[in-house]
């Protein structure tokens, strides 16, 4: 059944790109054929293919049933299994992360059932201050929940590997104690109650080694942070359902909010360095994509369970930060183009990896189809209405009526997918979660407005990724900002100056050599050639708090946060009060712990 399903799947979004080929085809060798027409078809077709891939996941969602939502152990037993709960950090704000440990300690002590958990807070921290911060967090964590024998620290010395070696680190020297780690990231927070729901799906079936939620982030205050928290809260569950009925015994990995079966991922997931330099070569960033497919490969069931609710993460509050990380994941996910082909990798393991490259391929795909189709009318020689084969004029043949259907395909498989989930949301009872029906529908259309708007913005950013690392430029790892703290105008323009120009060109040359195209490109050219205006006001904080206040991007969890999200405010703020009170201690020596050893373990 999965198999016939996939088939259809694909079959449906195939057969969408290749009748949008042939309509633009048709309308634009209705006077002539030329070698630009090709390429502008063939760029068409794969564009629209990705597109209808992504339609066709949100309308299996939309219409699939909703999933589990049972217990797997319905008489209370209680799991004797172990799990670790993972904290990978990285030079983060340690206040933050050990407020989000603590909420999480705190729930599990509250439901007595800390005893199946420790929580390792895993540092490859490289800045002394940082792994300072980090061990006198941890040590007031211990200290005020007196979990000592539960919170453990150790900073690696060498972060080989980054983040994967980071796991591999942990699983090597301590894995052996647990049946389960539960994979988060610095910005994870995960209710309790899912945690122990999500151990006894493990424990249900054996079968079972990588089980992923679906994280929703919280606690953004900019415009660009509260779009993405409203768009995850709104659409992610459905596409993650989409997503569910296609999985099989492939699902995905997203690297963090998972719990994974301890013994098969040692068996099974140690990961090789590529030959050859970055970024195609040495360490495999995108891991999670990859240590997924291991486990498929190895008979074991991964599953994606969009049921389990509350589990959270952030998200980086502007657009630079955004694209910093994007950079990272990009380079990652075209590295799995020489995975692709690796042995006994299952079918939709395959299709997974080549999606991942598509989410990138796919924005320079687009930027060389406009670029084409710019330089067609530009090159093209000018019309001739009297062939020397005819005694009459011949004059071009309008095909307005295939254009405007071929407009209105790419328009409803852009917009089609999120219109239908507002709208099913703000009819039913779900919509009261958002605050009602109006909030929904004014919420998604302005979502749509503005996702619209930074779409050619995001398409320059990734088609720079792209070219970077075609180009062999290594993107590193660098550490993420999660702080709403305001974007200048003079930090944006020197991130986008570049967009501007390409901006202003795109203005120039169509309005004075191709003016029948001139207003089809300023959904295009105008936001780039304001990039820097519009980057920095949408990662403004008090533009985002006046949004806030019209209830525009409301989220069930802003609007009635969870027990865990509410403890994990009040732990920040407790543990930033702590650290302003308390005078800089800072050694060089990052080796030395202020913690004893029940409450911290030191690599």
């Amino acid at each position: 059944m999965i198999v016939l399903g996939r088939f259809f799947f694909a079959l449906f979004a195939l057969l969408l790109a290749v009748v949008a080929g042939v309509l633009f085809a048709v309308v634009i060798t209705a006077n002539g054929t030329t070698w630009l027409h090709v390429v502008q078809v063939l760029l068409l077709i794969v564009c629209c293919l990705w597109l209808a891939w992504g339609f066709n996941t949100a309308v299996v969602g939309i219409f699939s049933r909703r999933g589990r939502r049972w217990t797997a152990a319905p008489d209370g037993r209680r799991s004797q299994s172990r799990t670790a709960i993972l904290m990978p950090v990285y030079n983060e704000d340690a206040d933050a992360v050990l407020a989000r440990v603590a909420a999480m300690i705190e729930g599990l002590q509250a439901i007595r059932r800390l005893d199946n958990f420790d929580v390792h807070i895993l540092s490859d921290s490289t800045k002394a201050e940082a792994v300072a911060a980090e061990r006198r967090a941890t040590f007031s964590v211990a200290a005020a929940l007196e979990a000592g024998s539960h919170l453990y620290y150790r900073n690696r010395k060498k972060n080989i590997g980054r983040k994967a070696g980071n796991i591999a680190d942990f699983v090597t020297n301590c894995g052996g104690a647990y049946d389960y780690m539960l994979i988060l990231d610095a910005d994870s927070l995960m209710r309790p109650e899912t945690m122990l729901e999500m151990v006894a799906r493990m424990d249900a079936d054996p079968e079972l080694a990588l089980l992923q939620t679906q994280p929703l982030i919280i606690g953004r205050r900019t415009l660009f942070g509260r779009a993405l928290q409203f768009s995850a809260a709104l659409y992610s569950p459905v596409f993650s359902r989409g997503i569910a009925s296609l999985q099989g015994r492939e699902g995905p990995f997203w690297g963090h909010n998972a719990i994974i079966r301890t013994r098969a991922f040692a068996d099974h997931c140690g990961l090789p360095n590529l030959s050859g330099k970055p970024p195609f070569g040495g360490h495999i960033l995108s891991h999670d994509f990859v240590e997924a497919a291991l486990l498929a490969r190895s008979g074991f069931k991964v599953r994606v369970d969009p049921d389990l609710q509350g589990s959270f993460e952030e998200a980086p509050t502007n657009l630079i930060e955004y694209a910093k990380r994007d950079r990272r994941w990009c380079q990652g996910n075209l590295q799995h183009g020489r995975l692709v082909p690796a042995p006994n990798i299952r079918f939709w393991s395959r299709v997974s990896m080549i999606s991942g490259i598509m989410a990138y391929a796919a924005s320079p795909i687009w930027l060389l189809f406009l670029i084409v189709s710019l330089l067609d009318p530009i090159l093209s020689p000018a019309p001739n209405y009297f062939p020397a084969d005819s005694l009459f004029p011949v004059f071009p043949q309008p095909e307005t009526g295939k254009a405007l259907l071929l407009l209105l395909g790419i328009v409803l498989l852009l917009l089609l997918p999120k219109t239908l989930i507002a709208c099913y949301t703000a009819f039913t009872r779900r919509s009261t979660a958002f605050g009602g029906l109006f909030t929904v529908l004014l919420g998604g259309g302005v979502e749509l407005v503005l996702t619209s708007a930074l779409a050619p913005i995001m398409m320059m950013f990734q088609s720079k990724a792209v070219a970077e690392i075609l180009l062999g430029l290594d993107s590193g790892w660098p550490s993420t900002d999660r702080d709403d703290e305001g974007l200048p105008l003079k930090t944006a323009f020197q991130a986008s100056w570049w967009m501007v120009i390409a901006g202003a060109v795109l203005l120039f040359l169509t309005f004075f050599y191709a003016f029948e195209l001139f207003f089809w490109v300023c959904p295009i050219a105008i936001p780039l050639l304001i990039a820097p205006l519009f980057i920095s006001l949408s990662g403004d904080p008090a533009l985002g708090d006046f949004v806030r206040k019209t209830s525009v991007f409301a989220t069930p969890f802003e609007l009635d946060p969870e027990p865990v999200i509410r403890s994990s405010e009040k732990w920040r703020r407790r543990l930033t009060d702590e650290t302003i009170g308390r005078e800089p201690n800072i050694t060089k020596d990052s080796s030395a712990s202020p913690l004893p050893p029940a409450a911290i373990a030191t690599a």
